[in-house]
């Protein structure tokens, strides 16, 4: 539906128009609210003062005095020694008094040094090197110089992780051949001789051989699709036969399934 814009000057804003006017809704007032007035004004007056409202209140006779809050210290008594059964120990000798002489103990320790020293083993000075001309030293043993590593037990053995592992490649071994024989006996497989071993070889080095001429007789720019897809597929081809010679190669023994 088409709307009609009027412009903002028209005969018709002239006619006077009567004002709407909106009610507005009812505001909203809770049915607890007188409740909650009265509850208001019953503890109003509860808490105004700080701490209770009645206190005893002391007598005037009983003031304050001066120093009253201060520790007071207990009333000094006379020293004495505990009483607990040992006796006390005697008093240090006065300067005029000579000490005892003769008396000697049990153990006579002048004798016992000597005879220690005597009889103990000098000690070994630790083997050192110069290093400088000022004189400076080193422990021997850091140096590298100590053959300290072939004097141990195990100087020139296999380690045990080197051990297990051969011990697990021969266990992997003993198995596969297990499981030749028992293919080869049931007929599903066989060995190839060592003729057929190596005209195969000669037949796959001839084969590389031919791919390799014809790789080098095509043209230096390959600016068209034929082109490129002849090169690739040379490449691929002299890449595969490269592998199966290698492998022929690398294993003396070749089973081959019987389909």
């Amino acid at each position: 539906m088409s709307t009609i814009i009027q412009p903002t000057e028209s005969i018709y804003n002239l006619i006077p128009r009567e004002e709407e006017k909106t009610e507005k809704s009812a505001r909203y007032t809770s049915k607890f609210r007188e409740q909650v007035k009265q509850e208001k004004q019953q503890n109003k007056a509860l808490n105004k003062t700080m701490g209770p409202a009645k206190v005893e209140m002391s007598s005037p006779d009983k003031y304050l005095l001066k120093h009253s809050k201060e520790p007071k210290l207990p009333e000094k008594q006379p020293f004495s020694y505990r009483d607990d059964g040992h006796p006390r120990k005697p008093k240090l000798p006065e300067k005029t008094e000579q000490p005892l002489m003769g008396i000697q103990t049990k153990r006579n320790f002048v004798k016992t040094n000597v005879i220690e020293n005597v009889m103990a083993v000098p000690c070994k000075p630790q083997p050192a090197y110069t290093d400088t001309k000022c004189g400076d030293k080193q422990m021997l043993e850091n140096s590298g110089l100590v053959p300290k590593y072939i004097m141990k037990k195990d100087y020139g053995q296999s380690p045990e992780y080197l051990q297990q592992r051969r011990e697990e490649v021969r266990r992997a071994q003993e198995q596969y051949d297990n499981y030749v024989k028992e293919r080869m006996k049931e007929g599903a497989m066989k060995q190839l001789s060592d003729i057929e071993r190596q005209n195969i070889l000669h037949g796959l080095k001839k084969n590389w051989e031919e791919l390799h001429h014809q790789y080098q007789v095509l043209s230096l720019v390959t600016d068209t699709t034929p082109k490129k897809h002849k090169k690739e597929q040379l490449e691929f081809e002299m890449k595969q036969l490269e592998k199966d010679i290698e492998l022929i190669e690398r294993y003396k023994v070749i089973y081959i399934a019987n389909n």
